[in-house]
């Protein structure tokens, strides 16, 4: 006998109960990338170093697999303080990827009527988790060549009082490095948390890391899935002690695995590849906007990350072209309205950019 519910019961009963601003959204798709130059997604396109693998390799071999991780993952954030000079008296939470931070932080901050204001476009996951969470969204469209529009953002600051603001610096998808200045007086002028999210600071060689101990609201958020160790899952918030402690509460326990506890202590052992490997990328960076920029109809914005985004008059068209030839990028229609007809075009190894500015070239005529 069948006991199981007819799938017309199931689906009145998904939809008694699912909240409906969730069943009207589409899960996050990650496209298949199985034998294509994968320029989507913002990897870091070079593998580890033949040392720093033998390390990874052998650090991993003696996890053992029976027990439970560290829960508070100590030797982890031991190693991430060296690497990346973050002083004792911080605070330092980690997380299975930046996005579970991102869920932590806007979960922890979500009470009843409290506003989050972000730039747009930015981010994706800033506004689903304001969905997720019952927070209101307040969105301020950035100017059109996607620089910061300060006095809008101050303006949505003082009408919300928001309890939470996303600057991602640099932005994406747009790539470019916010003014400092400018996040100075958001800073200043907003009287809840203000999360600066530094996904691709080796890239862009700026951080309001050293500067968390001027301003009581600010977090740094970071993650180490562009330097290399996208497949670790492994991201950081630095702030304030109050911060994290309160922040700690919200996250779930054991959420850093063993074993990528034990490959970030082996892989930030030594930091000098993940540099080696930045200076690549940020010269290929160089190389692709030079070139792209060549391009008839192309216009390139600025970058500081490690990635650039393009504008062309029939961006479907070559999205099309170049995944026929086998290459994936990102293709931002329906995003927001001021990034029509833009692609979103990781820099990849130089062969990898050989090949992309060659299709490109081919698609142009």
């Amino acid at each position: 006998m069948n006991d199981r519910p007819s799938a017309r019961s199931v689906a009145a009963i998904v939809s008694s109960v699912v909240r409906p601003e969730i069943r009207d959204l589409s899960a996050y798709a990650v496209a298949k990338a199985e034998g294509m130059v994968k320029l989507d997604a913002m990897e870091n396109p070079y593998a580890l170093p033949d040392a720093v693998h033998a390390r990874l390799a052998a650090a991993l071999a003696g996890v053992p697999l029976n027990r439970y991780p560290d829960g508070g993952a100590d030797a982890a954030k031991d190693a991430i303080r060296r690497a990346f000079s973050i002083p004792a008296d911080l605070g330092l939470l980690l997380s299975n990827g930046s996005d579970e931070l991102i869920q932590i932080i806007t979960s922890a901050l979500a009470r009843p009527g409290a506003a989050m204001v972000v730039p747009e476009p930015s981010f994706v996951m800033y506004r689903m988790n304001a969905l997720y969470t019952g927070m209101r969204f307040i969105g301020v469209p950035l100017r059109a060549d996607f620089s910061l529009d300060r006095d809008a953002m101050l303006a949505a600051i003082e009408r919300e009082r928001p309890a939470l603001v996303y600057l991602a610096y640099p932005n994406n998808p747009t790539g470019n490095l916010f003014a400092a200045n400018d996040l100075e007086a958001l800073l200043q002028a907003s009287p809840g948390l203000v999360v600066v999210d530094e996904a691709y600071h080796a890239f862009a060689q700026a951080s309001f890391l050293p500067r968390i101990r001027e301003f009581a609201n600010l977090l740094v958020l970071r993650t180490v899935s562009k330097i290399g160790m996208a497949a670790m899952r492994l991201g950081y918030a630095v702030a304030a002690p109050e911060w994290t402690t309160e922040l700690n509460k919200v996250r779930q326990p054991y959420n850093v695995n063993a074993l990528t506890q034990a490959a970030v202590q082996a892989l930030l052992g030594d930091t000098s590849w993940i540099d080696e490997q930045a200076a690549a990328i940020r010269s290929e960076r160089a190389r692709l906007e030079k070139e792209l920029g060549r391009l008839p109809g192309t216009t390139v914005f600025p970058t500081r990350t490690n990635f650039v985004l393009v504008r062309l008059s029939e961006a479907d068209r070559v999205f099309d072209g170049l995944k026929e030839r086998r290459i994936l990028v990102k293709n931002l229609y329906g995003w927001h309205p001021l990034l029509v007809n833009c692609l979103r075009i990781t820099v990849g190894t130089a062969e990898e950019n050989d090949l992309l500015l060659a299709a490109m070239s081919a698609l142009n005529r």
